[in-house]
C-alpha cells in the first residue's frame, strides 16, 4: 500500500502564503497534526519512507513513522520562483500556477509532472508487485500529482483535486483501480 501524506502546517500555511522551496519548518500546530496522523496510521509497519527534501515534509514523515526518511529530489515542492512566500491573494496566476511571465523562476508544470511521475514509475517498477507499505511525504502539489499518477490527469489539468490537507493522507495501490 502507498500512503501519501502532506506535511503539517507551517506559519506560511497559516498566513495564507504560497510556500515553495523557501518554506518553513512545521509550527506547533503542524507538529500536532503530524502526531495526530501518527496516531491514525502509526500501527502500520512501513517498509520504506520517502520524502521531499523540504524540512517540513521530512519532519512530518519522521514523526509519523519514527523512521528516517529517504530524501528524493523528485518529490520536492513545485518551484514558485519569485512568487514564493507571497500572499495567495496578491499573486497573479496563470491557471493553477503563478504566472511565469510575471514571476521569474516558476517551474514548468509539465516538467513538474514528469519528475514526480518518474519517481512513481521507478517506485512501481521496484515495488509494484511486492506486498510492501510505502509512505511518501510531500506537499499539496506533490500529493496531488501522485494522485494523478494513480487516477489520471484531470481534463482541466487540476492536479490539486487529488491533494491532501495539511497533516492528512491518501492511500493508493499499484495496479489497482481502488
Amino acid at each position: 500500500m502507498i500512503y501519501v501524506i502532506r506535511h503539517g502546517q507551517t506559519d506560511l500555511n497559516k498566513e495564507g502564503r504560497l510556500q515553495g522551496k523557501q518554506g518553513l519548518p512545521l509550527n506547533d500546530h503542524g507538529t500536532k497534526q503530524a502526531e495526530s496522523l501518527r496516531d491514525k496510521i502509526g500501527n502500520i509497519k512501513f517498509d520504506y519512507v520517502f520524502s521531499s527534501p523540504q524540512e517540513r515534509a521530512i519532519q512530518t514523515a519522521e514523526i509519523v513513522t519514527g523512521m528516517r526518511a529517504k530524501i528524493d529530489q523528485r518529490l520536492d515542492v513545485f518551484d514558485l520562483g519569485e512568487a514564493d512566500k507571497l500572499h495567495k491573494d496578491e499573486v497573479k496566476m496563470a491557471g493553477l500556477v503563478p504566472d511565469s511571465g510575471i514571476y521569474k523562476g516558476v517551474e514548468d508544470i509539465n516538467s513538474f509532472i514528469k519528475r514526480v511521475f518518474g519517481f512513481m514509475r521507478e517506485l512501481e517498477i521496484e515495488y509494484g508487485t511486492r506486498e510492501v507499505n510505502i509512505l511518501i511525504s510531500g506537499h499539496r502539489c506533490t500529493t496531488g500529482c501522485i494522485g494523478a499518477y494513480f487516477r489520471g490527469i484531470p481534463e482541466n489539468g487540476n492536479l490539486l483535486k487529488f491533494s491532501s490537507d495539511n497533516g492528512e493522507y491518501k492511500e493508493y495501490k499499484f495496479n489497482s483501480n481502488d
